[in-house]
């Protein structure tokens, strides 16, 4: 019996396995080209968000996943400040099939780095003398949902401009 427990033991795991191996900064920056003047500039501040996800194998099944999030401030039509930080990830996934090693690296990893991407962020707004601002959370489940979608009504367009109009014999 204590031979089983020791097998039992040893033996590896099963299924498919996911690990997350290292989180880090890749870049960061951020810029206040108009600074110290635009401190005293009055007006409404305008926000805007871009964010870029990368994707790149290292090994067989090991990948490294980059998120990249960049916060552009405008007040007056001058640029306030850009803080951007590509946020990055290596893991490992073996067991997958495609669809789903997609989906988690699609989905999970990025919301597993996004709340470092958004300390970041907030950090290096505050550090270059601005009101702090907090990302709200992203929804990277339906950004991924949306982009299949947008991929298969690719397809099938694709998919009808090659096909030739029936009863032209």
């Amino acid at each position: 019996m204590a031979d089983e427990t020791t097998n039992g033991a040893a033996a590896a795991p099963q299924g498919p396995q996911f690990s997350l191996q290292r989180i880090y900064v890749k870049d960061s920056s951020f810029e206040a080209p108009h600074a110290p003047h635009i401190f005293q500039e009055q007006g409404q501040p305008a926000l805007q968000l871009n964010m870029g996800q990368k994707v790149q194998v290292l090994a067989e099944g090991v990948f490294e996943v980059v998120l990249t999030v960049s916060l552009t401030c405008t007040v007056n039509e001058k640029n306030a400040y850009l803080a951007e930080v590509q946020q990055a990830g290596i893991v490992g996934l073996v067991g997958f099939d495609a669809a789903n090693t997609d989906a988690l690296l699609n989905t999970y990893v990025p919301n597993a780095l996004f709340p470092y991407a958004r300390q970041a962020i907030s950090d290096m707004v505050q550090a270059g003398g601005f009101p702090p601002y907090l990302l709200q959370p992203i929804n990277f489940d339906q950004i991924y949902a949306e982009a299949l979608r947008r991929r298969a009504q690719q397809q099938a367009e694709a998919a009808n401009q090659a096909t030739p109009p029936a009863g032209n014999a």
